[in-house]
Formats: C-alpha cells, sequence, structure tokens
C-alpha cells in the first residue's frame, strides 16, 4: 500500500502530543504525559492559549454548540465526554461506555465516539445514548468527517505499530470500508482542515499534516 503524502512535519509545543482539533485557523492539542491542553496558531504553531481542562484530554472536536472532549479522570483513567465553550467552561455530559472511549468525530449533527481496542466507533447523543456502532474491524486510532465521508486511523501497535487511513461509507447499512494508503509512523488523533488531514506522531513529539495520494 502506498504511504500518505507528508505536507508539513514539525516539533509540537510540548513532548508527547495526544489529541489533535481544528478550527480553521487553530489547533488544539493536548501532552498525554504533561496533561497540558494549548491552542496554538495552525501555520506557526506558535501557543495561542493554555487550558486547564479538569483531567487529561484524549480526544477533542468541533460542533455546532462549542467543542466535546473525552478527558481520563482519577487513577483509574475513567473516561467522559465534556463539553467546552469558548468562554471556559466545561460541562460533564456522560461517562463513556464502560468509562472507555477514546477519538471523537463530528458529522455536522452527530457525535461519535470510538473504542479503540474493540475496534468500534458509536454515534451517540449528549445523554451518551448510542444509536449506531460501527466495527472497523481493527484498533482505531483517530477518525474524522470529510466531505460527508469518515475517514479513520486504523492497525495495531503491536509489533512496532502499523496503521493505514481508511475511508467509511456511513450511508450504508454495512459500512464499506476501504484502506486509501499507509501511515508509517505511531500517528494519534485525526483532523482535517478543507485541504488536508492533520495528525500526531506522539513517540517523535510532532504534529504532521498530509494528503492522501491520488487515485491509481
Amino acid at each position: 500500500m502506498i504511504n500518505i503524502t507528508e505536507l508539513t512535519r514539525r516539533p509540537a509545543p510540548f513532548v508527547t502530543p495526544q489529541s489533535l482539533a481544528c478550527d480553521g485557523e487553530h489547533l488544539w492539542i493536548s501532552s498525554r504525559d504533561l496533561g497540558t491542553y494549548l491552542k496554538v496558531d495552525a501555520r506557526s504553531l506558535e501557543v495561542v492559549e493554555e487550558i486547564d481542562p479538569p483531567g487529561l484530554v484524549w480526544a477533542a472536536v468541533l460542533t455546532n454548540d462549542g467543542w466535546r472532549l473525552t478527558i481520563g479522570k482519577g487513577l483509574n483513567d475513567d473516561r467522559y465526554v465534556y463539553r467546552y465553550t469558548p468562554g471556559g467552561r466545561f460541562v460533564r455530559l456522560f461517562a463513556c461506555p464502560e468509562f472507555a472511549g477514546s477519538y471523537l468525530s463530528f458529522d455536522g449533527s452527530s457525535l461519535y465516539l470510538s473504542r479503540w481496542y474493540k475496534g468500534q466507533i458509536h454515534r451517540l447523543d449528549d445523554s451518551g445514548t448510542i444509536s449506531r456502532t460501527i466495527d472497523i474491524g481493527a484498533e482505531i486510532c483517530g477518525h474524522t468527517f470529510a466531505d460527508g465521508m469518515l475517514y479513520v486511523l486504523r492497525g495495531t501497535e503491536e509489533n512496532s505499530e502499523s496503521w493505514s487511513i481508511a475511508r467509511v461509507d456511513l450511508r450504508k447499512e454495512t459500512p464499506a470500508i476501504s484502506d486509501l494508503a499507509a501511515v508509517p509512523f505511531a500517528c494519534r488523533s485525526l483532523a482535517f482542515e478543507g485541504d488536508k488531514f492533520w495528525t500526531n506522531h506522539r513517540a517523535a513529539g510532532e504534529v504532521v499534516s498530509f494528503s492522501l495520494p491520488p487515485p491509481i
């Protein structure tokens, strides 16, 4: 499988960048090890604002009424979904299923939450009620919507990690899943910004933008 086309690769503003989301002009990035959450300029990666979340931010996505974030709490890293508004207020909405969940995406009307090791993505509402479950067939380390399609980073972290980016057509009752390109590094999180994708190379402490290779 052909690799993604890297466009930029730059040092993150801190170690182990984990969550990555985009609002157009800015990237919102968390550090797994430091628990820090920053709003940075998308072009320069200069810090615009440091935010104090109520736990470790594992994932985030912009919705119609503010941000949704997966936040880990306590010694067991129990996972909850929060709403965050520009005024700086965090509101806990619901616990993730079995207190486990990681990445988030938003299709313009519904929120999607993934379960890494179960290889599933749930569509749910702000009470945590699940209305659909999509089986991705592999571990999941990020997903986002682009042009009406769901894109997923899927693979395994075993044996030095192996990942690809796949396109999922949710218009079908049994979604068609097509691997489009290999991601040749340990990626974490996936965001889309109009003409390019963003992800973290967490182990290297870098933020990467990329495009998909042209169809063969």
